[in-house]
């Protein structure tokens, strides 16, 4: 990569933005706006661009935000590891709406507002006696936040987070409040995996499931070979599977496998997984950190919530001050994909936590990384060297590009945007889309424009 484009990919997606004016957004009612110094990521990797913030608490606070503002867009948890959140004008927090809404005991559904976490929602979840199907290795972010960029979960057959979704409410540019079911409008597949673009999401029905527990065990140094023939029964072994590596040996560094626990059958955690040994100690998935945050493990049962997350919430979520990437390709190729990364184990150590592997199952959301295939995600933590790590992404993309890798939307990448969208078979409906509901482009920043509209 040439010293420009380095350059610009850097200030782009991690560095520290130049200061712009702010454009004129005077709500007609009182909305709590705090200007005292803008915020940064969850990470800290970056500050937003702007410190005008808004707190609304309410949707017609929200109608009032969207019609007043030029330019606007829309924070959840801000667990965001680059600028898709970002604007130089305004930004909305979801802070304040962050509720359940309703419960539908016989469609098997609750209601929420955007900014609702998941570690809150799956606790009063379970209370009353349901579950949705999978989260993420974090609780600590938002649905509204989580669904817009396919954030996901695991297991072979867990389709992401976002695929949950029944029905979904924003408030468009014009102000107008706009509801998509996934029964009775096509939109609706676009309009889940949205980037943001389509305005802010205020209200959220999802599915459930009645609620259940799961136990997981962790298997230590599996051979890199027993994945050669044993792929896809690997990445099946469970619920829920994730590989972590270092990729400083031959070796699977931990298998973490989340088994769901069926009343009257005995759960089977074997002492061998393919030549890995079960850890009898608690682990983190970074083996040098204290694994107290972690969920429990050594196969012991208990709550949906508290063990399909790699991490509790009342703790610091992961390695704390990091970078993340995270490229998904075809589960069929995930072995290959494998190896192309093990080729730069030297490269990477010095700059590295920790790798994960997950697979995820296909979904029909237009936009989503899973859109029509089965997918391996491989996902890197890496230690917070900005200039280093972003100048090595394009060595590692280049060595995933046969296999076609979608990138997390909501982490670090440096994929062109021509390339990106050759990916999307439905790019040109969801602009479509996002020009119908957002035809000025109130609710674009760079990030959107580029990646989505090709604008520089």
């Amino acid at each position: 990569m040439d010293k420009r484009t380095f350059i610009k990919n850097s200030s782009l997606l991690v560095g520290t933005a130049i200061l712009h004016p702010i454009l004129s957004c005077t709500p007609k009612k009182p909305v709590e706006t705090i200007t005292p110094e803008r915020l940064k990521n969850w990470a800290e990797n970056f500050e937003f661009s702007t410190a005008n913030v808004h707190y609304p608490k309410t949707v017609e606070e929200v109608r009032d935000l969207v019609i007043k503002c030029d330019q606007l867009r829309v924070l959840g948890s801000r667990h965001s590891f680059n600028r898709i959140a970002d604007s130089t004008e305004n930004l909305l927090s979801f802070q304040h709406l962050n509720k359940v809404i309703s419960l539908d005991r016989e469609k098997s559904r609750v209601t929420v507002e955007g900014g609702i976490k998941y570690g809150d929602l799956s606790a009063y979840l379970h209370e009353n006696g349901f579950a949705l199907h999978n989260l993420a290795s974090l609780p600590h972010i938002s649905v509204a936040g989580t669904i817009a960029t396919a954030t996901h979960g695991s297991g072979l057959g867990n389709g992401n987070l976002s695929t949950s979704v029944a029905a979904i409410e924003f408030v468009n540019a014009s102000g107008e409040i706009v509801n998509l079911s996934r029964e009775s409008d096509p939109e609706f597949y676009g309009a889940v995996v949205a980037l943001g673009g389509l305005g802010p999401v205020t209200k959220v029905t999802l599915d459930l499931v009645p609620t259940f527990e799961v136990a997981q065990v962790v298997y230590l140094d599996m051979p890199m070979e027993s994945l050669k023939d044993n792929f896809k029964e690997i990445m099946g072994a469970g619920y829920s599977v994730s590989l972590f590596i270092d990729w400083k040996t031959d070796k699977i560094t931990e298998v973490w496998v989340k088994k769901k626990v069926v009343p009257g059958e005995e759960l089977d955690f074997p002492e061998d997984f393919f030549g890995g040994k079960k850890a009898d100690v608690k682990m983190h998935p970074v083996p040098d950190l204290d694994p107290e945050s972690c969920s429990e493990q050594l196969g012991v049962p208990g709550p949906w919530f508290d063990r399909l997350p790699h991490f509790k919430m009342e703790f610091q979520p992961s390695a704390g001050k990091e970078l993340q990437s995270e490229f998904f390709v075809p589960l069929e190729n995930g072995y290959e994909a494998i190896l192309a990364v093990s080729e730069m184990a030297e490269q990477i150590n010095p700059y590295l936590f920790i790798s994960e592997i997950r697979s995820i199952k296909a979904d029909e959301l237009w936009m989503s990384t899973c859109y029509q295939r089965d997918s391996i995600a491989i996902h890197t933590t890496w230690k917070q060297e900005i200039p280093e790590v972003m100048a090595f992404l394009p060595q590692m993309e280049g060595r995933l590009n046969r296999f076609n890798p979608r990138p997390h939307w909501a982490k670090l990448f440096t994929i062109p945007s021509e390339t990106l969208q050759s990916r999307y078979p439905k790019i040109e409906e969801f602009k479509a889309l996002l020009s119908k509901h957002d035809p000025e482009g109130k609710f674009r920043n760079e990030f959107l424009n580029r990646t989505v509209f090709g604008v520089s």
